[in-house]
């Protein structure tokens, strides 16, 4: 065992982990409107179902599912367009 191990704070993993998630949920829903921001909040963080969605929108589910493959191939688009950022 190494001196090292025996200082590291493994307890500021979950915390910075943490942050990086809230980051990436910032960075993935800015400039999004409100409809669109809360679709990915609810789809992808609060597990929510594309009907539930479309309830909590007044929306069908179907319109719901639209403007899902919709805002999925724009942030495609923003990400690709990011990942020389990333690389460097």
């Amino acid at each position: 065992m190494f001196e090292s191990d025996l200082l590291a704070d493994k307890s500021q993993q979950p915390l910075i982990s943490r942050l990086q998630r809230e980051d990436l949920k910032l960075q993935i829903t800015k400039g999004l409107c409100r409809s669109e921001r809360l679709i990915v909040l609810l789809y992808y963080y609060e597990g929510l179902t594309l009907k539930e969605i479309g309830q909590v929108l007044e929306l069908s589910e179907s319109r719901v599912s639209q403007m899902r493959t919709t805002l999925i191939k724009r942030l495609r688009v923003r990400m690709q367009g990011r990942e020389h950022e990333l690389a460097a």
